[in-house]
């Protein structure tokens, strides 16, 4: 499936700006963590299905780890959802399709 729904976020002017209005999640991976390539395809279709109602994006920790620090993320796959710009919940580790969509609507 197509990531296409889903933004690629490479700096911290970025993040800031995609999280500042509506309800966003964020997906902080890295290229080598396999949980994190299997996580993919879920949060893209989710992203698909909940399109205009919930923004996703990922953001690569190895390649924007200011952000990543800024935020406590220690581990990957981590799910931020953000609401104008706050964060309201947080999920770690590797999950299933229907655990995504509950935690993206959550808000």
């Amino acid at each position: 499936m197509s990531e296409s729904s889903v933004q690629e976020v490479h700096d911290d002017e970025a993040f800031k700006a995609l999280i500042k209005e509506g309800v966003t999640v964020v997906d902080f991976f890295a290229e080598w963590c396999g949980p994190c390539r299997s996580l993919a395809p879920v949060i893209a279709s989710v992203a698909q299905e909940l399109s205009g109602q919930v923004k996703f994006a990922k953001l690569d920790i190895d390649k924007n780890h200011v952000t990543a620090k800024e935020l406590h993320v220690t581990s990957v796959p981590t799910l931020i959802l953000f609401k104008d710009g706050e964060e309201k919940n947080r999920l770690v580790g590797l999950r299933d399709e229907n655990a995504v969509k509950d935690f993206a609507l959550s808000v």
